[in-house]
């Protein structure tokens, strides 16, 4: 699979990388400013924005076991119920977040969590969907997005080999014909050492798809690195600022941040060109600078010309370095002065 298009653009090896802004929960509970985040993603030269479609509801239980409770991490200690509730994009706010899309020219779609929420999107025009890591498990969910016969992105985050043969089947199963499959480390913040990049490019050769990466490290190095090793798309978590907070916040970047992982990742692509070895346009002026034969002394006709007389220098007006052996021994055909341009009617 070489390319698939949403709303328009493609996206592939030969297109620049598509970027996708995720606003996750970083919105901190504020209609106003997930609005605000989305003008401020048009103006990083992001690609999408991308929401999570779900309620505490339809993704958890309201339980206080331990079962439900997180250990460690980032959200150590919290119920997954409170935690979800918090960080949810409230369903009444798609509207108002799709129509803000459009004025802006920005291309917007989601992550749904359960069949309603597919529902909901579709009903807003959904151009392409996201499975999330923790989903690639839900074969049904994975069928039913698929059934939409909308772009798939999914991500493989926590999955083995096996569940990533199985995620990708039911997708195909349930008529996703444009596949895109992420790379992706479910760690928050996920450690460089962990990153395991190679894996993209053997996920394209692997399963005939689309590759990149989802990027839950710090900064914007791993994103450029997938890049660099033929992956297409990126996807990074997005925040007005860190120091608001927000569920997502701590490995979230920031708007100067994020402009530079979208031109960084767009000067990677287009530093991997194709291969070629002819002179490149922006090479052809300095041609002359290279080394040639010049007459390095005053010679007389006859004269015969040695290393003392005819020399490799630059510039590059006169004959190759590599007739050197063929002119010295030879005889001047005519005066040849000093700080000309060696040329074989100048021999004899």
């Amino acid at each position: 699979m070489q390319e698939i298009s949403i709303a328009g653009r493609k996206i592939g090896p030969d297109h620049p990388p598509y970027v996708i802004c995720e606003l996750s929960g970083n919105h901190n509970g504020e209609l106003a400013r997930a609005l605000k985040m989305m003008e401020a993603a048009k103006a990083t030269g992001a690609d999408a924005v991308k929401l999570q479609t779900y309620t505490a509801d339809t993704i958890t239980l309201n339980h206080d076991s331990d079962q439900f409770r997180i250990k460690g991490g980032l959200w150590d200690g919290r119920l997954l119920y409170d935690l979800y509730q918090e960080a949810s994009t409230p369903w009444e706010w798609h509207d108002a977040l799709f129509a803000k899309a459009r004025e802006l020219g920005i291309t917007i779609f989601s992550t749904p969590f359960d069949k309603t929420a597919v529902d909901l999107l579709e009903g807003l025009g959904a151009p392409a969907y996201k499975v999330a890591s923790f989903e690639v498990v839900d074969l049904p969910l994975v069928e039913y997005i698929a059934s939409k016969g909308k772009p798939m992105i999914i991500s493989t985050g926590l999955a083995n080999l096996a569940e990533i043969h199985e995620v990708i089947a039911a997708a195909r199963r349930g008529g996703a014909n444009q596949l895109v499959v992420l790379h992706c480390i479910s760690s928050y913040p996920a450690p460089m050492e962990d990153a395991n990049l190679r894996t993209m490019p053997n996920l394209s050769q692997t399963f005939d798809v689309i590759s990149g990466l989802s990027d839950h490290t710090m900064g914007t190095a791993a994103s450029v690195t997938a890049i660099a090793l033929g992956g297409s798309v990126i996807e990074k978590h997005f925040t007005l600022a860190r120091a608001d907070g927000g569920p997502d916040s701590a490995f979230s970047l920031e708007p100067e941040e994020f402009t530079r992982l979208v031109e960084d990742c767009k000067s990677a692509w287009a530093a991997l060109g194709r291969v070629r070895y002819d002179l490149k346009g922006s090479e052809a002026g300095n041609i002359v600078f290279r080394r040639s034969l010049y007459v390095t002394r005053d010679v007389k006709a006859g004269e015969t010309l040695t290393e003392d007389n005819v020399r490799s220098i630059r510039p590059g007006y006169g004959l190759a370095p590599k007739h050197q052996p063929e002119v010295l021994g030879r005889r001047a055909s005519r005066d040849l002065a000093r700080g000309e341009p060696l040329a074989w009617e100048m021999v004899r």
